[in-house]
Formats: structure tokens, C-alpha cells, sequence
């Protein structure tokens, strides 16, 4: 088991393996179009999965993933490996899958620290980060916030401060050009960690992940026209760690689709002051009695952050739903101050009588 060792494997999954006598344990650690590399205990090779696997898995988020413990079946190291099955997820991050309707995608799988990306230039964004750590809360990962390029970062303690008061329970890293990063993330990649690097195209993800491997891995780009970085990383990958453990690299997503979200940690401030408003269906927005209003009023929470709240439970909400339920339901919320959808039509209905 040495050499999966060296990419992460824990004794949780080798004892899960033993229920498969027959078959021979592996990791996916790169994934292409119907191909997947492995590696086992010895070396890596190429793998697709078997006729079985394809035929009883209907939903993407089932098919192997870079991060996967699977089983396989192969007559030699040159041949073609079978995946007959995957071993039980630790921890999954999904996205919504581009171009397929109200289906997830894992980004990575089996995580144990998820590190979420942003650079200090144009590509900042608190919105776009509460929506990084609801889903890597819900994932079964912990996040932890990397604050890439800080040098372009005239007022970097505001910007930190800031981030502190939106991240809750995340640690946050910055990161410089001008910096040795390394010792940064030591503590993170110890023997049997898995870690994995999420954010927007261009922030720096392939720059600290050659950092940390100790060599140019993988490439990477300088900063283009108008403060934006650019697109490197075409597919997920994972690599060993010098000390310890495994790091996975993905490809820069614009936005990440919600599939699942843990607002409790990410959005904790606000869900201790929900049940404390007069009402329980309060919409926190003119209710009398409001918590969150109050807490707004007495500048102890903003109003960008309620909203990116509402949003982001708003967008859970909608999960598996086909789209005219979807419609439904913001036609519901639109009219929920005049009694729901249904008063509204019968209000426009008598008006138009009346005229």
C-alpha cells in the first residue's frame, strides 16, 4: 500500500476495500472524456468503467470523480482497467453540471481540506465567497479561504477584516508573488490529508500548487487585459505531496452552481438572529419585530449580506425542481406580501372587472 499511501490513502478505505476480495483498490487521480487515470500499489495506469457501473448509474454525481477510491478488475498493468465500483465518499464538493438540466457534477471527491481562491484584484467578490463556503461546509470538507496576488491589494487588513466578519468559523491565508507561501499550507498537507484548490479562472491556484509540489507541474499564466487572470487548468488532477498526503487542482469556474449548501456555519450570525424575529415566516425585509432588520439598523450586519443570504436560499430552494416549478415559486415569493399567487390573480382579476 506504500505508493497509495503517498496519495492519500487512509485506513478507513483500505478496510472497505477488503469487502471486495476479487477486485484490487485504486485512486482516480485524473479524469478525461470516458477515461480515468489510477493509480494502485503498482503505478498509475488507465482505467474506464465497466458495463455494469455505466448501466446502473442514472446520475452524473455517481460516476467516478478525481479524489474516488474504486475497485477495479485488470489482467496485467498494461492493459485497461475495469472500475466495477465506487468506494463510499468522506466527502463530496458538487457543482451544477454545465448543459446538463438539474444535474450535480463532483469537482472533487473525498476531501479533507478544500482551499477556496480569490485574488485581491478584480476577481474579489464576498458574494461569490459565501457561495465558496456554504458549499464547501456542505461538502464534508473544511474550507479554508486563500487570499491570492495581495500585493495589488492596497488596503489588505480592511479586506481581511472583511472576509473575517463574512467566513465565520474559515481560517484565511494571503498570498504573495513576493512571498515564500510554502510554510503557509505545511500544516494542511500532512501524511493522509487530501487537500483541493477551488476558485475562478486565473487566481493563482496553479502558481501555489507548483509551490508546493516543488516543481512547474503544472502551467501557468500571467495576469491578462483588464486585471484578469487566465484560464489554465482544463480538467481535475491529483498529485502527491512532498509532505505528505495528496492535492487536487480543478479548472477555474466562473460560477458554481448550487446543488447542496450548509447556510448554518457560513451564514451563522444570521441564523442565530432568525428565531428570534416576531414572526416565523418574517422575510426580513418591513416585518415589525424583525431580528435581522435590527441587527442591519444597529450596523452589526449589512444589508449585502442578507441579501446574498436570501439568494443563496432562495437558489437551494430550487433544487430539483423542473423549471416551471422554479417559476412557480418566484411568482410565489414576488406576491407573498399580497397573500400568495393565487390572491394576486384574483386581485387583478376583480380590478379588471371593475374597469
Amino acid at each position: 500500500m506504500n505508493i497509495l499511501k503517498k496519495y492519500g490513502l487512509t485506513e478507513r478505505f483500505i478496510n472497505e476495500s477488503s469487502m471486495y476480495p476479487d477486485l484490487t483498490l485504486a485512486r482516480v487521480i485524473a479524469q478525461y472524456k470516458g477515461l480515468y487515470k489510477i493509480v494502485t500499489t503498482k503505478g498509475e495506469q488507465f482505467a474506464q468503467i465497466s458495463g455494469k457501473l455505466r448501466y446502473e448509474t442514472t446520475e452524473l454525481a455517481k460516476l467516478p470523480a478525481v479524489g474516488d477510491y474504486v475497485m477495479i478488475s485488470c489482467q496485467s498493468q498494461e492493459d485497461l482497467a475495469l472500475i466495477q465500483c465506487i468506494l463510499t465518499r468522506k466527502s463530496v464538493f458538487l457543482r451544477t453540471a454545465v448543459g446538463v438540466s438539474e444535474q450535480a457534477q463532483v469537482v472533487a471527491a473525498n476531501v479533507d481540506v478544500v482551499f477556496l481562491c480569490m485574488s485581491l484584484n478584480n476577481n474579489y467578490s464576498l458574494n461569490r465567497l459565501e457561495r465558496y463556503l456554504a458549499i464547501a461546509w456542505d461538502s464534508g470538507a473544511t474550507p479554508v479561504i486563500v487570499l491570492t496576488k495581495s500585493d495589488l491589494c492596497p488596503n489588505l487588513q480592511a479586506i481581511i477584516t472583511e472576509v473575517e466578519q463574512a467566513s465565520g468559523f474559515a481560517q484565511i491565508i494571503t498570498t504573495s508573488m513576493y512571498q515564500d507561501n510554502i510554510d503557509k499550507f505545511k500544516s494542511y498537507l500532512s501524511k493522509g490529508l487530501t487537500t483541493a484548490f477551488i476558485g475562478s479562472s486565473g487566481v493563482g491556484k496553479s502558481t501555489l500548487i507548483n509551490q508546493i509540489l516543488g516543481e512547474a507541474v503544472l502551467a501557468t499564466n500571467e495576469i491578462g487585459n483588464a486585471d484578469k487572470g487566465r484560464h489554465t487548468t482544463t480538467g481535475r488532477e491529483l498529485f502527491p505531496c512532498s509532505f505528505g498526503g495528496a492535492v487536487i487542482d480543478t479548472p477555474g469556474m466562473r460560477e458554481l452552481g448550487i446543488q447542496s449548501l450548509d447556510l448554518v456555519k457560513s451564514f451563522a450570525d444570521l441564523e442565530e438572529l432568525i428565531p428570534q424575529c416576531k414572526f416565523t415566516d418574517c422575510t426580513h425585509t418591513n416585518e415589525p419585530g424583525c431580528a435581522i432588520q435590527k441587527a442591519i439598523a444597529a450596523g452589526t450586519i449589512t444589508q449585502r449580506r442578507l441579501d446574498s443570504y436570501i439568494k443563496l436560499k432562495n437558489e437551494s430552494s430550487y433544487q430539483g425542481l423542473n423549471s416551471k416549478q422554479i417559476e412557480t415559486q418566484k411568482l410565489e415569493r414576488m406576491f407573498k406580501e399580497v397573500g400568495g399567487m393565487k390572491n394576486a390573480r384574483r386581485f387583478a382579476k376583480d380590478k379588471k372587472h371593475k374597469n
